[in-house]
This record gives structure tokens, C-alpha cells and sequence, in this order.
């Protein structure tokens, strides 16, 4: 139904105290889930990352591509497995992990904000220096008699530092830093790292007013289902252990949290689903997801 005049009046009034609390601050956004993939849920990522930086945010975007690169080993026959959710990555996948991330993903979301009327610019770890990853080691309880092994799953990074020199450059000149999550070791190796940990460590290494990622539910539930909106973040491991934070849904929260150890003042999981989620969330009262901060 469309608003009438008044109703758009009021719409930007509440707008108003969010824009001048958020001007000249740095709000970093992992993209990702369902809002990749629907034609106009990428047409409204794109405005609402343009309309931030015209208000003079200062938007730095980090993004996934998981379904795609599946999709690419299918079509090219090569098989893949998962170990504790992260895709095995030896050299011939590592390939297509990176074509498919910074060649084309990447590539699309810099092009969608072009066209859109904003001044976007694609990168990746590789660029400036701005990814040190480090091998992750990952462990399974193959047998609850015997101590976790530790399971080789290849190519697969964490990250060790971020330089944000480049995101900083780019930002003060008005571009939008479009980041994939691929960085490189001290010997020059190349790895895949999970999108929500490169955008909890590049919010934390620029000092982020927020982190949103975006997801494909509506935020945190309880155990009735029932959106939570505010988390504090003292109380995510308490969440975890009493199950009302589950699945995937765990690292997200801890991405979140640790974020928000790293300096960064508030974290939030929300809808990417809904058009025009990442404004909603930020500039009305109620929002649109579930906010993680230091509430006390």
C-alpha cells in the first residue's frame, strides 16, 4: 500500500536523528544468503549501500558466494564434501573458489552499484595486502571415546590480520570498498575464509559504528520462535548453552561477539530477505533483526 504524504514526512523524520548519529561513521556489511541471488533484492541492496554514501557513510561491503561456487564445481564435475559446514578446498577447488568469488561475484556487486549511480570498487584479501590468513585447523569428534582429530579440509583460511589502509584510501575518496573473502598467508598462499569472519575482523580493525549480516531468517529466535531484538553480548555463550542460539546460527552470534571484543559498538543479524533490511534496521526505531551490543 502506498504511503501518503504525511506518512513519508514522518518516514524521514525518524529517520533524521539516525542519519546524523551514523554520518562520517563506518558500518561494515556482510552480503550474502537469498539477497544474492533475487533480482529485486539486489536492485535494493545496491540503493540502500548508495543512499548510506551519500549520507555520508562510510559503507564497506564483504560478501559471500557459496551457492554459486557450488553450482560452478557442478557444472565442471569436480565433487565437493563439507566438514563441520566448511567446503573442502584442495588446489582444483581453491581455483574455482576464487574465480568464482573475485572474478565473478565480486565483479556483478561492483557493476549492480555502478549502474545503480554509486562509485563502487572491487578487492580482495590479495589487494594491498589488506587479508593475512592462516591455515585453520579444524577438529572433529569422530569417536566420543577418543580425544577430536584434527581434520584436514585443505585451502581453508582464517584470518590472521587485516590492513586497512586500502579500505580507508578508497572510503575518503567515496568509493564503496566491495570485498571477497580470500586472503593470503606470510609464504603467499591462498585461502578461503568464511565471509562473516573477514566482515567481523575488517568491522574490528576499522573501528565499525556497526556490523550487519545478512541472512536468510529473521534474526535470532527464542525457543517459541519469536524474534529476539536485542542480545547482550555478555549473555551469547549462556544463549548458547540453554540452545535458544543454534545451528547455524552460533557462529554468526560469535562472529558478532567477537566483533564486538574487537572495538566494534554494535553487531546485528537481520533479515536480508526483506527489501530495504539494512535501512529499516538502521534508521527506524524498531528495526528489522536482532541487535547485539554491551548493554550494561
Amino acid at each position: 500500500m502506498d504511503l501518503s504524504a504525511e506518512q513519508k514526512g514522518a518516514v524521514l523524520i525518524e529517520a533524521l536523528p539516525y542519519i546524523r548519529k551514523f554520518r562520517k561513521e563506518t558500518i561494515v556489511i556482510k552480503y550474502g544468503g537469498h539477497a544474492m541471488v533475487d533480482e529485486k533484492l539486489k536492485k535494493s541492496f545496491a540503493l540502500n549501500v548508495i543512499l548510506l554514501k551519500y549520507i555520508g557513510v562510510n559503507v564497506v561491503v564483504v560478501h559471500g558466494g557459496g551457492p554459486q561456487i557450488g553450482q560452478t564445481l557442478k557444472k565442471m564435475n569436480i565433487p565437493t564434501s563439507f566438514v563441520n559446514g566448511m567446503r573442502v578446498t584442495d588446489e582444483e577447488t581453491l581455483d574455482v573458489v576464487e574465480m568464482v568469488l573475485v572474478g565473478k561475484v565480486n565483479k556483478e556487486i561492483v557493476n549492480l552499484i555502478n549502474q545503480s549511480g554509486g562509485l563502487a570498487v572491487g578487492l580482495s584479501g590479495k589487494d594491498g595486502g589488506l587479508i593475512r590468513a592462516r591455515k585453520m585447523t579444524v577438529y572433529q569428534q569422530l569417536d566420543e571415546n577418543k580425544p577430536p582429530e584434527i581434520i584436514d579440509i585443505g585451502m581453508v583460511g582464517e584470518v590472521e590480520q587485516i590492513n586497512p589502509a586500502i579500505i580507508d584510501h578508497l572510503s575518503r575518496h567515496d568509493f564503496i570498498p566491495i570485498i571477497a573473502p580470500v586472503g593470503v598467508d606470510r609464504e603467499g598462499l591462498t585461502y578461503n575464509i568464511n565471509a562473516d569472519l573477514v566482515a567481523g575482523k575488517v568491522a574490528a580493525a576499522l573501528s565499525a559504528r556497526k556490523l550487519i549480516l545478512l541472512t536468510d531468517v529473521p534474526g535470532v529466535l527464542d525457543k517459541n520462535g519469536e524474534l529476539v531484538s536485542s542480545i547482550d553480548v555478555l549473555d551469547v555463550e549462556r544463549l548458547i548453552e540453554a540452545q535458544v542460539i543454534t545451528g547455524g546460527m552460533i557462529p554468526k552470534v560469535n562472529c558478532c561477539a567477537d566483533a564486538l571484543r574487537g572495538g566494534v559498538k554494535k553487531a546485528h543479524i537481520i533479515d536480508g530477505r526483506r527489501e530495504n533490511a539494512v535501512l529499516l534496521e538502521l534508521f527506524t526505531d524498531k528495526g528489522v533483526g536482532t541487535e547485539i551490543c554491551h548493554m550494561s
